[in-house]
């Protein structure tokens, strides 16, 4: 997908800087762009897609778990392909129950392991009853061995998985946007309004630095609304006629003329 949104880019004209924003400034009524390496860029209109990083679980062979979908990010996105499988959510225990009862829709076999020290709330204790979650202990290390995840808890007990979802949190990409004053939510992630423009005018998020749904398709919605908005308050570009000509001096109007 990545690549043929490059591609449609390049076709249009745009070009692709490889580097990193450091800090974006204003100046009257522009933003200025300024890359680690010095390099700036002008413009009017800025549009930010940076993102949210998922914190993510201690355990060698991660990237293949990953691929081999053993480790899934998503509930919303892909509970469905882990249908009857043996899941276990990895998270503070609160956290981990929440997300295990939605998990439940789609297996029978869900617990919730912890991530770190720390009883239940009343009320989550009542909801992983009502949804026959299991609660185990804190977890002392995560494997992967080719087919499923291992999970080694403190009382030395070993259990397997099919599946497992982390649910440790993220680190909101929103640094840029928070030092020109834009608000927030309590995760870092930007408020918009209606044209996906923060707090701050001419600053536009889309994507999961947005405080919404954390989807793709939730992304491309965004990026459409916010390309639309940046267009209408941008100046006209008329497109120029290659057979006019331009007008002779007789036509032009005269200085207080009409």
């Amino acid at each position: 997908m990545l690549e043929k949104l490059r591609a449609q880019a390049v076709g249009y004209g745009a070009e692709i800087v490889s580097g990193r924003i450091a800090r974006l400034e204003r100046d009257g009524d522009a933003f200025i762009a300024c890359a680690d390496d010095g390099t700036r860029w002008t413009a009017r209109y800025v549009i930010l897609a940076t993102g949210i990083v998922d914190q993510m679980p201690s355990m060698p062979g991660l990237e293949d778990a990953i691929a081999r979908n053993v480790v899934r990010m998503c509930a919303v996105c892909d509970a469905y392909e882990a249908s009857d499988d043996r899941i276990a959510v990895y998270a503070p225990a609160d956290v981990a129950i929440r997300h295990a009862v939605f998990l439940r829709t789609f297996s029978r076999n869900v617990v919730a392991v912890r991530s770190e020290a720390g009883e239940p709330s009343d009320a989550c204790a009542r909801l992983a009853q009502e949804a026959r979650v299991s609660v185990l202990p804190v977890a002392r290390s995560l494997e992967h061995d080719g087919r499923c995840c291992v999970f080694r808890l403190e009382d030395d007990s070993v259990h397997r998985f099919d599946t497992v979802y982390p649910v440790l949190g993220c680190n909101a990409q929103s640094e840029l946007a928070t030092a020109l004053g834009a608000q927030v939510d309590e995760n870092g992630e930007l408020h918009v309004d209606g044209h996906q423009q923060t707090s701050v005018d001419g600053l536009f998020a889309i994507g999961d630095i947005v405080s919404a749904l954390n989807q793709i398709s939730v992304a491309v919605g965004h990026a459409a609304i916010a390309a639309t908005s940046v267009h209408n308050r941008l100046p006209p570009n008329f497109r120029e006629d290659p057979e006019a000509q331009p007008p002779s001096a007789a036509e032009l109007p005269s200085p207080g003329g009409a």
